[in-house]
């Protein structure tokens, strides 16, 4: 079972959308907080879920309880906290949230958690792929 992530960042929506058809994703996963901004370009939620059905037949959907609170990621921008501190409260967040109840591990079969980071390294994205991983057995994750 396959996982994969993608930021949208420095990304053309050719790029975007190629990778994400090329690697036979089925469904998107939104987690970022904040998702309806001007600054999101293609991937704001409404056009963006419009266009992964009509451009490459990807189902949406937006999962807030996987996203940071607007305190952590403000915390880690203006350097309030490190990134082992940043990763030790978004594993908090996720068990204080119980992010995975009610959801089935089949859903991240061939699915794509999409943050606007470029690169997966520093990203909520990066842990939440290894979150679920550790607790779903055989799943595979892949960075686009």
């Amino acid at each position: 079972m396959t996982l994969y992530t993608i930021g949208s960042g420095q990304k053309t929506a050719r790029d975007f959308f190629t990778l994400l058809r090329n690697n036979g994703v089925r469904l998107v996963i939104d987690i970022r907080l904040a998702n309806t901004s001007q600054l999101a370009g293609f991937t704001k939620k409404a056009d963006l879920e419009y266009f992964l059905g009509a451009v490459a037949g990807i189902e949406y959907r937006h999962m807030p309880e996987f996203a940071p609170t607007e305190e952590l990621m403000t915390g880690y921008k203006t350097k309030k906290l490190s990134w082992s501190e940043y990763e030790s409260e978004y594993a908090r967040l996720l068990a204080e949230r119980q992010a995975l109840a009610g959801v089935s591990a089949g859903m991240f079969a061939d699915a794509c958690l999409l943050c606007s980071e470029p690169s997966a390294g520093k990203c909520h994205r990066r842990l939440l792929a290894e979150y679920l991983a550790a607790r779903i057995p055989g799943l595979e994750i892949v960075h686009l």
